[in-house]
C-alpha cells in the first residue's frame, strides 16, 4: 500500500488543486519524460509541457494579479504548484519565471509592471540573473555596471548560475549605476532573449534536470525596470519570497523521496520478509519522516508568513532554508541506501533526486548563509533591546 502522509494546513479547495496538479504532472511529466529532456542537448526544458501548464492550468501567471493577466492567487497556491514540480522534477521553468523573475518584477516595476508581467502570465518565460563569477548570492555583491541614461541602457559583462535562461523570452538582470556600492545603485534591467551582444552558455551542472546558464553581454541593449538605482528593496523582498517558494519545491521532492523509500521497503522481500520489517530499515524510515515533517512545517511557516505580510517572514524563510537544505540531502542519501545503495547510479531515479537535493541546498544560499542571516538578526534585536 502506498505511503499516505497526513495533510495539515490545506483547505479542501487547495487539496483539490494540488491533486489536479499531481494528476497533470503524472500524466504529462513522468520520469521517462524528465530523462528524455535531460538527455537531450538544448534548453533543458520541455516547451510543450510548459505551454500546456500555462494554457490548461494557468500556472505561468498563478500568482500574478488578475488585472495584469494572471490568476490572482497568492504565494500559497504558487508554493503548492512548485511542490508538485519538485515532486515530479517536471522540466518546466515555473520557479525561474513565476518564483524568481515574476516576484521581483512585481515588487520593483511599479506602474510599468504590466509591460513585463502580462507576457509572463501568458507563458512567455522569464528568469532573473544577479549572481556573478564569485558565486555570491547577495545582490549587494553585484559588480556589473550599466551604461547610459534614462530607461535605455547597455550592459557589458557576465552573469552566472542563471536558472532556465534557455527557456526565457526575457532575462531580468541586476546591474548597478557606475560608482555605487552595496545596495545603493542596484537596478533591474530587462534584456530581450534576441538582443544583440547576448550569448548564452550551458556549462555542465550538478542537477541536469534543471540546468544553469552563463550569460555574456557585449554592449547589449536593455530597458530599465522600475527606478534607476532603486531596485534593492523590491529585489530583497522578491528574493526572500523566492527562497520560501524554493523551500516549497524542496518539500515536494522530499515527499517523493520518502514515498519511494517506504514503498520499496514494503515491497522488497529478503529472507521471505519485507525489508521494512527489519529494525534498521524501520529506523531509517522513521528518520525520513522526522526530517520530512520538520521540513514541511518550516516551509509552510515561511510561505504563510509572506502571504500574510508577517514582519518576521524573512527570518522564518532563513529558518526554513537552513533546515531544509541539509535535511533534503540527508533524506535523498538515506532513501538511496534503503533502496540498496542505488543513489549513486544514473539508472535509478534516486540519483536524480540526490542531485536535485544538493543543487537546491546551494541555490539562493546554503545553511551557512542563512544561519549567518539569523545570527545577525538576533544581534540586531539584542542591540535594539539594550539601547
Amino acid at each position: 500500500m502506498p505511503l499516505e502522509l497526513a495533510e495539515f494546513n490545506l483547505s479542501e479547495e487547495r487539496l483539490e488543486f494540488r491533486d489536479t496538479l499531481r494528476r497533470f504532472f503524472e500524466e504529462h511529466a513522468p520520469i521517462t519524460e524528465v530523462r528524455r529532456v535531460m538527455d537531450e542537448e538544448g534548453t533543458g526544458h520541455s516547451a510543450a509541457l510548459w505551454q500546456s501548464a500555462a494554457d490548461e492550468l494557468g500556472l505561468a501567471g498563478i500568482a500574478i494579479p488578475e488585472k495584469l493577466g494572471g490568476q490572482g492567487f497568492g504565494l500559497k497556491e504558487l508554493g503548492i504548484a512548485l511542490g508538485e514540480v519538485g515532486r515530479s522534477l517536471a522540466p518546466i521553468p515555473l520557479f525561474a519565471s513565476a518564483g524568481l523573475a515574476g516576484r521581483d518584477v512585481l515588487h520593483d516595476a511599479g506602474q510599468g509592471a504590466d509591460d513585463w508581467l502580462t507576457p509572463i502570465a501568458e507563458g512567455k518565460a522569464a528568469t532573473l540573473a544577479w549572481v556573478e563569477e564569485r558565486g555570491d548570492w547577495d545582490p549587494a555583491a553585484t559588480r556589473l555596471e550599466l551604461v547610459g541614461d534614462g530607461d535605455e541602457v547597455r550592459l557589458t559583462g557576465e552573469k552566472h548560475f542563471v536558472l532556465d535562461a534557455g527557456a526565457a523570452a526575457t532575462l531580468f538582470v541586476i546591474a548597478r549605476t557606475p560608482g555605487s556600492t552595496r545596495d545603493e545603485g542596484l537596478t533591474l534591467v530587462a534584456i530581450d532573449a534576441s538582443a544583440t551582444g547576448l550569448t548564452l552558455e550551458r556549462p555542465e551542472s550538478l542537477d541536469l534536470t534543471r540546468p544553469v546558464w552563463t550569460l555574456r553581454f557585449s554592449d547589449t541593449p536593455g530597458r530599465v525596470v522600475g527606478p534607476v538605482g532603486g531596485a534593492a528593496p523590491g529585489l530583497r523582498q522578491g528574493l526572500d519570497e523566492a527562497t520560501a517558494l524554493l523551500c516549497s519545491e524542496m518539500e515536494g521532492g522530499m515527499r517523493k523521496v520518502i514515498e519511494t523509500a517506504v514503498d520499496y521497503a514494503a515491497e522488497r522481500f529478503q529472507f521471505s520478509r519485507p525489508i521494512g520489517s527489519f529494525q534498521v530499515i524501520k529506523h531509517k524510515c522513521a528518520d525520513l519522516l522526522i526530517d520530512y515533517e520538520g521540513a514541511r512545517t518550516a516551509s509552510d511557516g515561511a510561505i504563510v508568513a509572506h502571504d500574510e505580510g508577517d514582519p518576521e517572514a524573512s527570518l522564518l524563510t532563513s529558518v526554513a532554508k537552513s533546515y531544509m537544505g541539509p535535511a533534503y540531502v540527508r533524506m535523498a542519501t538515506e532513501s538511496g541506501q534503503i533502496q540498496g545503495g542505488v543513489g549513486y547510479t544514473w539508472e535509478y531515479d534516486a540519483h536524480l533526486y540526490f542531485r536535485r537535493a544538493l543543487a537546491s541546498k546551494a541555490l539562493l544560499g546554503d545553511e551557512a548563509v542563512h544561519r549567518d542571516r539569523l545570527t545577525r538578526h538576533v544581534a540586531r534585536t539584542l542591540e535594539a533591546g539594550a539601547a
